[in-house]
């Protein structure tokens, strides 16, 4: 007996809308699109960049997430690996572990949709560390019907993320890191639909980062400039069937910076800032506006309809990542606006008590993520623990994270390695 269509739909939808926190929204009327173009149907102008595995870019995190989701030149702790591998040189602990748990859709009541990852780094010496990571993320239980309705299945959806980083540091204030990764994602293996059968998706990936990370005197009083740089999640394509119809994962540049000051032996406050944009081709509309406002077929869509694949899904990964720049219909202003921003504060007292806040924002019509953070840390002996909140920034807006608490648990052991005299 055959699955409904829509069932195999909707787990896809679950998988890519809820995990990648969008909450795209209708422009609503006759509006032009402000990319230099008038929209398909005269009402939406939404043209979001969708990808295979989205939950790759979600910050597993309490502090960074608390943070406006910054992260990239943040003083390093396990979670870094998310985030730029080669920040961990700069680690001030010689081993330091990390456990985090995220609630997924509370607000709708679900109670088995979660994010866990587990992130550990130790230094090798003073100049190299490692470092290990593992993401999980659980959609909970969906139950699959026939043609009528009737209750045929429950699949238990389920995707994780394995990865495993070495830095170095090449000068005395600038590092270098790589992180190799397995991505698992099983959205419904066995399940038919449309005649095709659903097995999971493997791929394989690698973050390139580095970072810039210089202690100085401003006024007399202590200060450190960070930079990062990196480009993560670049692998392979995914497919859930047989398909020749494959899927792009979230490759990613970002570009993150930090200002950290000490006022005293007591106060100390981090400003950062982080820049990312998908290294994803823009998807092409199927229909378009002519001069006369009619709906004709777009001829840049698909120029071989016969394989049923278009055309910018096509692209080999290496060329997705540069015509990535410039691929977007609407030209430059489009193109800008596939940028994200986030913004950071984290104030400290003692060094044992840290008060955070951060803003996300993202084009209304590439996503329209767009939110406030606020969270707490507290660090004693070797415990560290973090909390963080999200507060959606426009109204209406829901967010997978609604009225969810989340926190995560560090451990530090031992001092980081210093070069030892003479070498």
């Amino acid at each position: 007996m055959k699955f409904q269509t829509i069932k195999y739909y909707s787990l896809l939808i679950v998988a890519i809308l809820f995990s990648n926190q969008a909450q795209a929204q209708l422009s609503g009327g006759n509006t032009s699109c402000p990319f230099g173009g008038t929209s398909v149907d005269g009402s939406d102008c939404n043209n979001t960049i969708i990808t295979a595995v989205p939950f790759l870019r979600i910050v597993p995190d309490a502090r960074f997430g608390a943070m406006g989701d910054v992260g990239i030149a943040l003083s390093a702790d396990p979670n870094s690996m998310h985030f730029n591998a080669s920040n961990l040189t700069f680690g001030e602990r010689d081993f330091s572990v990390s456990a985090t748990f995220t609630p997924w859709l509370r607000a709708l009541g679900l109670n088995d949709v979660f994010l866990a990852y587990l992130s550990a780094y130790k230094h090798i010496d003073h100049m190299q560390t490692i470092g290990m990571s593992l993401r999980f993320f659980s959609l909970g239980s969906i139950q699959f019907t026939d043609e009528q309705g009737t209750p045929l299945q429950t699949v238990k959806p389920n995707e994780f993320e394995l990865a495993a980083a070495y830095a170095r540091k090449l000068g005395k204030y600038f590092s270098t890191g790589i992180t190799l990764k397995y991505v698992f994602s099983n959205l419904g293996n066995g399940a038919v639909a449309g005649g095709q059968t659903m097995r999971p998706a493997h791929a394989f990936a690698a973050d390139v980062s580095f970072t810039y990370r210089k202690p100085m005197k401003i006024a007399k009083k202590d200060a450190i400039i960070t930079a990062g740089l990196v480009f993560s999640n670049l692998g392979t394509k995914v497919s859930y069937t047989k398909s020749a119809n494959r899927d792009y994962i979230p490759a990613n540049l970002g570009l993150g910076a930090s200002f950290e000051y000490n006022f005293d032996e007591h106060n100390s406050l981090t400003l950062a800032f982080d820049i990312n944009k998908l290294l994803v081709p823009t998807p092409a509309k199927s229909k378009i506006l002519d001069d006369n406002g009619n709906l004709v077929d777009n001829p840049d869509f698909d120029a071989s309809p016969a394989d049923g694949i278009p055309d910018y899904k096509q692209q080999s990964v290496p060329a997705a990542l540069f015509s990535s720049f410039g691929d977007a219909p609407g030209g430059a202003s489009e193109e800008f606006a596939e940028f994200m921003y986030s913004v950071g504060i984290e104030y400290w007292y003692n060094k044992q008590f840290a008060v955070r806040f951060g803003h996300y924002n993202e084009h209304k019509f590439k996503g329209n993520r767009k939110f406030l953070t606020v969270g707490l840390g507290i660090r004693y002996n070797i415990f560290n623990i973090n909390f963080s909140y999200l507060i959606p920034w426009a109204a209406g807006q829901r967010n997978p994270l609604d009225n969810t608490l989340r926190f995560s648990l560090i451990f530090d052991f031992g001092k980081a390695p210093t070069k030892k005299k003479g070498k």
